[in-house]
């Protein structure tokens, strides 16, 4: 177990006075009490969330962050490519938090800020995509469609519910692409509604990935979707479970990989950690034990 003497708190100012209010008396007793020097920052707007993020990381030694997974894709990204880097500490703060169940957190923020006073630690992989970087997954086809589709004043009346509701309809909509790409240097070439890149296995705070993919490992899983139908879907559920044998799945191909290279498709756009980019072509690779983070049993 690590102890810290220097951390920040970043509180994601999306929220009102008085919920920040409520969730800060769940999760401060417990860390002030474990942190010699706990700074507490509600940021304005995402620029501030970022700078601030990048212009701490080499005084602390804990970075807090209190969000969503689009929160902690944001300072994750301004952090990785500094030469030092804090511990990270997710206080699930957001719809899903699927990271932060990868991670093993409590969903519940007096629990979580248990977990990080007590100090259990990981190197955890990061995924980059050029000058990018992602925890969770890298997607292009339906998942990146989805994204997109999500009506932001549902997610705020049904939080988990809207992204189900925008997957469905995004499903009707779904044709296949063609795809060519590198593989650890092997070439490869298909047609998919989706490809993803996975780092973690949650996604819509649904796990479906298999056990042994893992943070930590050294690797990213490739997983192609081939057409959005039935079998698709169950094969995608069966795929956690371990009497599965994936060479016996038809719609669903996985592979392991350390560097991917796409050359097309050109202009999808993707989405990495639930944040939508617009743009395909590149490299994607994983960053062995990029990042220390708090993780939980």
């Amino acid at each position: 177990m690590q102890t810290f003497n220097r951390a920040i708190y970043l509180v994601n100012g999306n929220m009102d006075d008085a919920q920040i209010e409520q969730e800060l008396n769940q999760t401060l007793p417990k860390l002030a009490a474990s942190i010699k020097q706990l700074k507490i920052i509600q940021t304005n707007d995402l620029e501030e969330l970022v700078s601030c993020s990048r212009e701490a990381a080499e005084h602390i030694d804990l970075l807090i962050i209190h969000g969503g997974d689009g929160t902690i894709h944001q300072v994750i990204n301004s952090i990785a490519p500094l030469p030092k880097r804090p511990t990270v500490a997710i206080i699930p703060g957001g719809t899903c938090n699927d990271f932060s169940r990868m991670l093993g957190l409590p969903q519940n923020l007096k629990k979580a800020a248990a977990v990080i006073a007590d100090g259990k630690t990981a190197s955890i992989d990061l995924g980059q995509y050029e000058d990018s970087y992602f925890l969770n997954f890298w997607g292009v086809g339906m998942i990146a469609d989805a994204s997109n589709n999500i009506d932001e004043d549902q997610k705020a009346r049904l939080g988990v519910l809207s992204y189900f509701i925008s997957t469905m309809r995004t499903v009707n909509q779904a044709e296949p692409f063609a795809f060519e790409m590198e593989i650890d240097g092997a070439r490869l070439a298909g047609e998919a509604v989706m490809i993803l890149v996975m780092n973690g296995r949650f996604i819509g705070t649904r796990e479906f990935a298999g056990p042994d993919i893992r943070p930590d490992d050294g690797k990213l899983h490739v997983i192609f979707v081939k057409n959005s139908n039935l079998t698709s879907f169950k094969e995608l559920l069966q795929i956690k479970q371990d009497k599965t044998v994936l060479s016996d799945l038809t719609e669903v191909d996985i592979l392991e990989a350390e560097k991917i290279r796409f050359h097309s498709p050109a202009g999808k756009p993707i989405d990495m950690d639930g944040e939508v980019y617009r743009e395909t072509l590149g490299e994607v690779k994983i960053l062995p034990g990029h990042l220390d983070m708090i993780i939980g049993e």
